[in-house]
């Protein structure tokens, strides 16, 4: 951390209380963000570690719905289960808070007024969708439908989360219900906005100076700024009946949109923690400001938060936000509708007391730049392989040896050779390197270091040989021995933000209090005849075939169930007049070209013959169909339909495919071969 800071307060991301913690979660910013503050702490900085549910979101009034109870009855039931997990997995929050908390509404409804007395928001009415069966305003997330940037038809109406898009309601296409399937219906009522766009200029000044961020985060920022509309006024309050009521006149029936609500929550979170201590947190500049992420909350926390932060003036802004990517299960994405998941609770049942084996796993793959992959077979391998045959069997050797040959008291050294000294040097160069690499948020690299100290421990004592030694030079022996020891010190401190378990018990089996970070730039933190445990526990015990295969299978029953839930057929549609089809032109045609669409996972780009012309048109059907493998195949395509730009590419008409119950596409093709181009489809 600069000097020019005197303390830090983190945050990581409030997680919605709509459902457990799983692997994504922890990998994305839970895991990055205690690994850091526990570094801090460790160097004796003042730091403050802030969480909280996030409880006024669309996604508990759905999950509400789905099971039958009130939105308060889910978040207190997830808000504990979240928080119980979160602790027993060692997640060191100062204060894990929620935002159903009257200090939160309260704070909240503050930081609203100040910037409506302020005149910071206009008042706009718009035409929002109204669900007519329901009887409501349509929030968010209860309206889905083809996203205009990449095609997925399941887009939300604030995001897609194939593209990762923010996106407003009224901007998608095809749009429907998800409280009854019905097509919504447009109707006027006013909200309050946060005029983005006029305060362009300010953000893009303040993202400007943060030019050192991660690339990622960086890059989208700038996306965002410099796409061809900038940013655009967005709406900060909704017509729901939950969430924190907009606190002025002719605003009933409205609470505040939740991503306003939610990242105050970090300031009300620091309130609890701190209630006579918290605006040096938050109105002093010689605070650093860091909020760990996952990247699809990057246009939040920086740009829109900033931007209210700026807004109401008292605040500090961001110094940093890294994010992370996504992480998948066994090659598919993380999915919580569809179970797809490994879900923390489950897993610290399933394997007791080996919460660093999962924190180590998640950290050695953590999507830093690009989505990684976790899987079961490799999460073995970092047990087994790693933890047990590279750290584990060098502290268990020091342990049992210094026992064995020397009644377990620390042998004294005495003359050190080269190799010694060079070894002494690399040990006492290792907090430094780790922390370069954690300064830098990079999680893996520092990780990757920390092993180094374990596998010097180990290239040390195999070259050495001190059980050999003792029968010929005991003298040596010893030497050898307490730089093993002042190794094994030395690993119990910097191995402590990534695997604080394993960290407590080296340090109970060396008898020490736990050290500070400086100490391990030491190399002499135990004292000649200092006595350590009398005996050497197995730290990591093997993760057998077994253990794995039944987890595979639990996600093997989970992949059987969703299909077995999608094999039903959809219901038919509204009826239509026959006037209506009539009016759609479809015709046969012929893919002459077919490429990829440069960064899309989704879209290909064809041109087509349709006998009348040859035209382009932008295919969400990647995922199927190989560019190579379709030129000259034979499609239905609707030609008469109103162009439109996907990903600047105009697209002068629609293919028409066969969607089956796995959601995978195929072509509806003409059956007779004396269908040429331009034939019409009836």
């Amino acid at each position: 951390m600069p000097n020019s800071f005197k303390r830090t307060l983190v945050t990581a991301a409030l997680p919605y209380a709509n459902g457990p913690v799983h692997i994504g979660h922890l990998a994305g910013c839970y895991l990055p963000s205690d690994i850091y503050v526990r570094y801090l702490r460790s160097k004796g900085e003042d730091v403050r570690f802030i969480c909280g549910s996030d409880e006024h979101g669309v996604p508990i009034t759905i999950k509400a719905k789905k099971e039958g109870i009130t939105p308060q009855q889910v978040v207190d039931k997830y808000h504990k289960i979240m928080g119980d997990s979160f602790k027993e997995f060692g997640i060191s929050f100062d204060v894990y808070s929620r935002t159903s908390s009257k200090i939160h509404h309260q704070t909240a409804s503050d930081f609203f007024k100040t910037l409506y007395d302020k005149g910071s928001f206009t008042e706009q009415v718009t035409e929002q969708y109204f669900d007519t069966e329901a009887g409501q305003f349509l929030a968010d997330r209860y309206i889905t439908g083809e996203c205009p940037k990449c095609a997925n038809p399941e887009a939300y109406g604030d995001q897609c989360e194939r593209c990762g898009s923010t996106l407003n309601a009224t901007d998608l296409i095809n749009p429907k219900s998800t409280l009854s399937g019905s097509v919504p219906v447009k109707k006027e009522t006013k909200n309050w906005f946060l005029p983005l766009d006029k305060l362009q200029p300010k953000i893009a000044d303040y993202i400007g100076k943060h030019a050192d961020w991660k690339s990622n985060v960086y890059g989208q920022c700038k996306s965002w700024l410099e796409s061809g509309d900038g940013l655009q006024p967005r709406a900060m309050t909704r017509d729901l009946n939950w969430g924190v009521p907009v606190p002025v006149k002719g605003a009933e029936g409205k609470v505040l949109y939740v991503w306003f609500d939610a990242p105050i929550g970090y300031i009300s979170a620091t309130k609890e923690l701190l209630p006579n201590d918290w605006e040096k947190y938050w109105k002093d500049k010689d605070t650093r400001l860091i909020h760990f992420i996952g990247k699809d909350n990057i246009v939040f926390h920086c740009l829109i938060f900033p931007a209210m932060l700026m807004e109401h003036g008292d605040f500090i802004l961001p110094d940093n936000v890294p994010a992370n990517e996504f992480l998948n299960l066994e090659g598919d994405k993380i999915s919580t509708s569809r179970n797809w998941a490994v879900w923390l609770h489950e897993y610290l049942l399933d394997f007791k007391d080996k919460q660093d084996v999962l924190r180590y796993t998640l950290c050695a793959n953590a999507p830093e730049t690009k989505d990684n992959d976790f899987t079961w077979k490799d999460f073995q391998i970092k047990n087994n392989s790693e933890l047990g045959d590279i750290l584990g069997n060098f502290i268990n050797r020091v342990i049992v040896l210094t026992n064995k040959n020397h009644n377990g008291l620390v042998p004294e050294a005495s003359e050190y050779t080269k190799q010694d000294l060079l070894i002494l040097e690399e040990v006492a160069k290792a907090p430094e390197k780790i922390g370069a690499s954690l300064e830098k948020f990079r999680f893996r690299e520092a990780l990757g270091e920390m092993m180094n100290l374990a596998r010097l421990g180990n290239k040390y004592l195999a070259e050495q040989e001190p059980w050999k030694l003792i029968k010929s030079d005991e003298k040596r022996e010893k030497t050898v021995m307490n730089i093993a020891l002042q190794i094994s010190a030395n690993l119990a401190i910097v191995c402590e933000p990534f695997v604080p378990f394993t960290s407590k018990k080296l340090f109970e089996l060396l008898n020490l209090n736990p050290l500070k970070w400086n100490s391990a730039r030491n190399t002499n933190n135990l004292a000649a005849r200092h006595k350590i445990a009398s005996d050497a526990p197995i730290l990591f015990s093997k993760i057998e075939d077994n253990d794995v295969q039944l987890q595979l299978e639990k996600l093997s029953n989970t992949k059987k169930q969703n299909a077995s839930e999608n094999t039903s057929i959809p219901k038919a549609k509204a009826e239509t007049s026959f006037d209506d089809f009539n009016k759609m032109d479809i015709r046969v045609g012929t893919i002459l070209e077919a490429e990829r669409v440069p960064k899309t996972d989704k879209l290909l780009k064809l041109k087509i013959d349709t006998g009348f012309d040859k035209r382009t048109v932008v295919s969400g059907i990647a995922e199927w169909y190989k560019p190579e493998d379709i030129i000259g195949k034979k499609v239905s395509i609707l030609v008469n339909l109103a162009p439109r730009k996907i990903k600047g590419i105009e697209s002068m008409g629609m293919i028409l495919m066969a969607e089956n119950a796995q959601g995978e596409l195929s072509f509806v093709i003409p059956t007779k071969d004396n269908s040429n181009n331009g034939s019409i489809i009836k």
